[in-house]
């Protein structure tokens, strides 16, 4: 797709596969920025996390996050935690350490990252390309390697609550992913919206899906509407809120937004 200033490309691909729902890549390319959208949603017969990479890239400034998005709240679930995070906490320490934490992260947003999240920003490095690089295969080697070993679970009950987590994810994601500003400077406001939704997003009108106050009702304003705000509680954490085996510690950097 070609934007509406005739020379910024959008190029747009996906896949299905027998343990996958979705597999998707929006990459957007012109003189002034280079974006990558790139995410792969299990289908819900597994509890495998959500792989997430999102790459914003200027002449003078990166802005990265790259992880496991993990399908149940890791901070409340711990056997969650321990069953796909655990074995990859030293991945994630590897990481953190080339790539500092990126600063105000909202409470609301760190619902859907795992202790392993690379959220950084740092000027344009040729080293720092490529120990991106590096993170980015081998966070998806890993993710790769939960699908593959995961067994298909059986439970209907079980099923319909890996559906409802991931349909809760996507909700919040078309509703506050920062990206969407662009898409419309760039394509236009009924584009985009179809984009994000039906693409990048795709499955928020499967049977039984909800909206978006359904699922965070503290949002609501008083005639109904959704509050465009990024966070309702208003703190944010400054700095990373998980230690280095992978516990939470949030408490200790919590800010105002």
């Amino acid at each position: 797709m070609t934007a509406m200033d005739g020379t910024t490309e959008l190029q747009m691909l996906s896949f299905q596969a027998p343990k996958i729902r979705l597999l998707r890549s929006l990459s957007i390319e012109n003189e002034a920025m280079q974006i990558l959208d790139f995410a792969v949603f299990a289908r819900p017969e597994f509890d495998v996390p959500i792989f997430c990479a999102n790459f914003f890239s200027t002449a003078t400034i990166n802005i990265i996050v790259l992880d496991l998005n993990p399908l149940h709240n890791v901070i409340d679930q711990r056997d969650y935690k321990e069953k796909y995070f655990k074995r990859l906490i030293p991945l994630g320490l590897k990481y953190s350490k080339l790539f500092p934490w990126g600063g105000k992260l909202t409470s609301e947003s760190l619902k859907f990252f795992s202790p392993i999240v690379i959220w950084t920003k740092f000027p344009p490095s040729q080293d720092s390309y490529d120990a991106l690089y590096s993170a980015f295969t081998e966070y998806y080697k890993a993710w790769l390697e939960l699908i593959d070993q995961a067994p298909e679970e059986i439970d209907a009950s079980h099923i319909t609550c890996n559906r409802e987590a991931q349909l809760k994810y996507l909700t919040w994601r078309e509703e506050k992913d920062p990206g969407h500003g662009i898409l419309k400077r760039l394509i236009g406001e009924r584009l985009a919206k179809d984009l994000v939704r039906n693409f990048l997003f795709n499955g928020l009108d499967e049977p039984g899906s909800k909206g978006f106050l359904d699922y965070f009702p503290e949002y609501r304003c008083e005639d109904g509407s959704i509050n465009k705000k990024r966070s309702i509680i208003g703190k944010s954490f400054e700095n990373r809120p998980w230690d280095a085996r992978g516990e939470f510690i949030g408490g200790n950097g919590v800010v105002p937004s």
